[in-house]
């Protein structure tokens, strides 16, 4: 089924979006992503979102450098979300949740409004992401090589919760907040499916368990 209550449907989505380019911020369709917006031009681009559909959409640049630019180079996949929670600080900043709808490739680049970039999206070829995606999934060997992960790295979790986790649930929450790059974050992100971003991430924890070294115990 589709997301939530509020959210439109494919045929709905806007023929323009904002973007905020942000590096490692993975946005995954149903994830859930903390924002905190206090530069002009994104705060610009918050109060306009709030005016009309309430989307933004999440793209990484390819590189960290320059990236007060006006346009600083993109990867070509991005991902939209809705604001479902806003708040204001008193020094001036938005807090912000975005819950992701869809994936797009970037299009056509639209002259800046107030400071922050506009794009036509493309969202043809990823029109399933509107729907939930149960697996399959590799979910004993994911959750053995995350256990390896996390105490490697000496990383707490809610192994309870973890295990109790519906399959897209858990394989889009992981590839959201695991530590990766944001090289890993944009593979994760365009996995044609959750079976095959739960590929990725199994591949990924074991790079990043192999990286850390000889020391230390690793459980099988």
């Amino acid at each position: 089924m589709s997301g939530g209550p509020f959210d439109p449907n494919f045929d709905e989505l806007p023929r323009s979006i904002p973007i905020f380019p942000l590096p490692g911020a993975l946005l995954l369709p149903r994830g859930r992503l903390p924002l905190n917006i206090f530069e002009p031009r994104y705060l610009a681009m918050t109060r306009d979102a709030l005016k009309s559909e309430r989307i933004i959409g999440m793209i990484q640049p390819e590189a960290t450098e320059d990236l007060r630019a006006p346009q600083v180079a993109t990867y070509r996949t991005g991902c939209a979300g809705r604001i479902v929670q806003f708040a204001e600080t008193p020094d001036g900043r938005y807090l912000i949740t975005l819950t992701g709808l869809v994936r797009f490739d970037r299009g056509e680049e639209l002259p800046l409004k107030d400071g922050y970039r506009r794009i036509v999206p493309d969202f043809a070829p990823y029109r399933d992401d509107m729907e939930s995606q149960p697996g399959p999934i590799e979910r004993e060997r994911l959750l053995s090589k995350l256990k390896q992960f996390l105490e490697r790295h000496e990383i707490g979790a809610d192994w309870k919760a973890i295990e109790m986790a519906p399959d897209e649930q858990l394989v889009n929450a992981l590839a959201m907040m695991c530590p990766f790059g944001p090289s890993e974050k944009q593979a994760l992100l365009e996995a044609e499916n959750v079976t095959a971003r739960c590929d990725t991430m199994i591949t990924l924890l074991e790079m990043a368990v192999a990286a850390s070294g000889e020391g230390g115990t690793t459980q099988q």
